[in-house]
């Protein structure tokens, strides 16, 4: 399961604090925690105006990569932001995200191929949020063959199947679970990713329906997810699902991380039950 750790995003008012006062050793800390927590990539997200955000971004991948021997996701609505984040960025760079979009499609394709990086790519085209899962679906089809076209690797391509608010719209968990299943035996050898948080908006328990949701996912074909990796019981699901579907052999980094302390104490024994 690759993990991108997502707690770097200027949406947070003290990280934007701290981008705005250039305050390094914050953002530094923060990728930190994150790489010890089990992170493969590291979010970085500035979330400023379009005047300043190019610069920012630049300015978050240099403090990071100082800080952790990690690739970032580098994260921006502004393609000249993930252009100025790659500029400076040391390795194989995440652009997020490519769209089927006509003003986005080849753009950051483009970016991705010529820089090398790996690219996450959204089910979304100019009509807008995809609802069905056929929808999903054929979206996904259309970006991997527009990636095939500029020789960008199947490995090197993330499908975002979009996950939407169920307390909104009942239906749309189930059609990101049926999208994932379908994508990952339409498209064999993408990956699959997902921002697991908005299934759960405006709900109570949302952390309750996120780790339950993320477990459903990876049985799908799920392989990547953007979350908090300071999250433990969210971590430990993935621990959990691995082992249950046979993806961690003879369950040893279950149990490793079992005796690392890394499971939440909660997940343990339920108790004595004898009278």
């Amino acid at each position: 399961m690759i993990i991108i750790g997502e707690r770097i995003n200027g949406t947070s008012r003290r990280v934007r604090e701290a981008i705005l006062s250039r305050d390094a050793d914050f953002i530094a800390h923060q990728a930190r925690l994150q790489a010890e927590a089990g992170a493969h990539y590291i979010d970085a997200n500035a979330g400023t105006g379009p005047d300043r955000e190019a610069e920012d971004i630049a300015w978050l991948v240099t403090v990071i990569q100082a800080a952790v021997e990690l690739p970032l996701c580098i994260d921006s609505p502004n393609i000249a932001a993930l252009h100025a984040g790659l500029q400076v960025h040391q390795g194989q760079a995440l652009l997020n995200s490519a769209t089927a979009e006509e003003s986005r499609q080849q753009p950051v394709l483009e970016l991705a191929r010529s820089h090398g990086a790996r690219v996450i790519a959204l089910t979304l085209d100019d009509s807008g949020l995809p609802k069905t899962a056929e929808q999903r679906i054929a979206i996904a089809k259309q970006l991997a063959h527009a990636a095939d076209q500029m020789a960008i690797a199947r490995q090197h391509l993330f499908i975002d199947p979009l996950t939407r608010a169920v307390g909104l719209e009942n239906d749309q968990g189930l059609a990101f679970l049926e999208a994932v299943a379908a994508i990952r035996v339409a498209l064999p050898g993408v990956h699959i990713v997902s921002g697991l948080s908005n299934v759960s908006f405006q709900m109570p328990a949302r952390p309750l329906l996120n780790r339950t949701f993320l477990a459903m996912a990876i049985a799908r074909g799920l392989d990547a997810a953007i979350l908090d990796p300071l999250d433990r019981r969210l971590m430990a699901v993935i621990s959990a699902a691995q082992a249950l579907l046979g993806q961690d052999e003879m369950c040893m980094d279950y149990i490793r991380a079992y005796r690392a302390g890394l499971l939440p104490e909660d997940c343990g024994p339920a108790g004595d039950l004898r009278p």
